[in-house]
């Protein structure tokens, strides 16, 4: 049975990734990575994998599984003789892994750490009140008609929810849960009855018992992908830029996103106003009616509108296809800046600062003219630079202190050096060490050159 400690057991995805050897070819060394788990892998291929190549990924998915090990990351440096160092990086409780490229991933800097956007409360909405259309009333009538044999909540089942929650319930949420309270045990396992209150409000109600506030955590997925996400709330925003809010109170779906009432309104926006949270989405929501008595008699909004923010001036991405200057991006809005891709003149961050509420950045590698600066801004919660950055930074002691995550932008020259910068960094907030295991091998000298080459990128995750 092959091990994942087996150089043999990766020899046939390594020359797999490694079909269109030009490098080995030239006299120079070729560096491969990629990322494999139980279920998946990223690899960067030159076409889809066949299905004998499918058999080379599957070997060592079984391999983990045995190992009980659930994904490894690898990196390994090909000489032109075929002598071969291959890295084997394993799980760590302090990394979160890459999503769909083999770099190592993010490093968690402090437990439970979450970026901006999503610690964010919600502002104060003093003078906030219903619209115009909420009549409590009309909201009575119209669900007492639909629905005239339903259990409706006591006052005291009401109050005891708000207790729960730490809120006080809109006037028409409670008008709602006076007509029927919703509990699965009130319709005596007829589904019927219960599609009769999904019809009666316009969506599947949850019960009394089971409301509960948007919490913002919770929506948050990977600092790799929420780290250069921003969120903001416009002059005559209906809804906050907001992950979540412990006013926004879910009262139901539409099978796949919540539907909440919203008791911490934009300014532009009512108290109780109802709202959609997307599933897919891990920021903000949208207006779908201004009151719960236009939602429940259909009168809903259509219209969405992106509240994001990662626009500028609060996001700026400098680099080619972008911005073509520092100076371009600097604003006092600014939270995160991207350096991309760039051939010309390194940049400097001098623009940038100072700047109060900068606290992401990302430059990809041989882009920062003097990686000293980084230094200077002082309100970093996210850094993502290359392994040379990264040595200048920790070779000065001048690693920004106020970082929650960071990330190792890789570069082929940089694959193995990554995990020994990575403990590095690691070791500043006494973080447990990444284990790397090296094994040497031997693919042979470099391949001929095949007829035609095979067109496309990336394999699938999966199988």
């Amino acid at each position: 049975m092959s091990s994942v400690h087996d150089f043999a057991t990766w020899e046939p995805v390594l020359r797999l990734l490694l079909a269109d050897d030009t490098e080995r070819r030239a006299a120079r060394s070729a560096r491969v990575a990629g990322r494999i788990s139980r279920s998946g892998w990223s690899l960067a291929l030159p076409g889809r994998m066949s299905s004998t190549e499918q058999i080379a990924v599957q070997d060592i998915q079984r391999a983990l599984a045995r190992g009980r090990v659930e994904e490894i990351a690898f990196r390994a440096e090909v000489q032109p003789d075929g002598s071969t160092t291959l890295g084997l990086v394993w799980p760590s409780p302090v990394v979160e892994a890459a999503v769909g490229y083999p770099d190592l991933g993010v490093l968690v800097l402090a437990d439970g750490s979450l970026p901006e956007p999503w610690r964010r409360l919600p502002d104060p909405v003093p003078g906030a009140m219903p619209a115009p259309s909420a009549d409590l009333g009309l909201l009575d009538r119209t669900l007492r008609e639909r629905l005239p044999d339903a259990i409706g909540a006591t006052e005291g089942e009401i109050a005891a929810a708000e207790a729960r929650l730490g809120v006080t319930l809109s006037d028409e949420l409670k008008v709602v849960y006076r007509v029927t309270r919703a509990q699965w045990e009130d319709w005596g396992d007829d589904y019927i009855a219960a599609d009769r209150v999904t019809t009666a409000v316009g969506c599947e109600l949850s019960a009394l018992d089971d409301l509960y506030g948007v919490d913002a955590a919770a929506r948050h997925s990977h600092w790799g992908l929420s780290a250069t996400k921003a969120v903001s709330t416009p002059p005559d925003a209906a809804v906050q830029g907001l992950a979540g809010s412990p006013g926004w109170i879910v009262f139901g779906g539409n099978g796949g996103d919540q539907l909440a009432v919203d008791l911490t309104p934009g300014p532009g926006g009512h108290l109780g106003q109802v709202i959609l949270v997307d599933h897919e989405q891990s920021l903000g929501a949208e207006l779908m009616a201004d009151s719960l008595t236009d939602f429940v008699l259909g009168r809903v909004r259509e219209e969405r509108r992106d509240r994001r923010g990662d626009q500028l001036p609060v996001v700026a991405r400098v680099g080619s296809g972008s911005l073509e200057t520092i100076q371009a991006a600097a604003h006092p809005a600014l939270e995160v800046l991207s350096i991309g891709v760039w051939d010309g003149t390194p940049f400097s961050l001098a623009p940038v600062t100072g700047l109060p509420r900068l606290r992401t950045l990302t430059a990809f590698p041989g882009t920062l003219a003097d990686p000293l600066e980084v230094a200077g801004l002082a309100g970093l919660e996210f850094l993502e630079l290359g392994v040379q950055e990264w040595r200048v930074l920790l070779d000065a002691g001048a690693v920004p202190r106020t970082l929650s995550a960071a990330a190792i932008k890789v570069r082929d020259q940089d694959h193995l050096p990554v995990v020994a910068i990575a403990n590095e960094i690691l070791a500043l907030w006494d973080r447990p060490q990444i284990v790397q295991t090296l094994l040497e091998g031997d693919l042979g000298p470099a391949a001929q050159p095949m007829g035609h080459a095979r067109r496309g990128v990336a394999g699938p995750a999966g199988s």
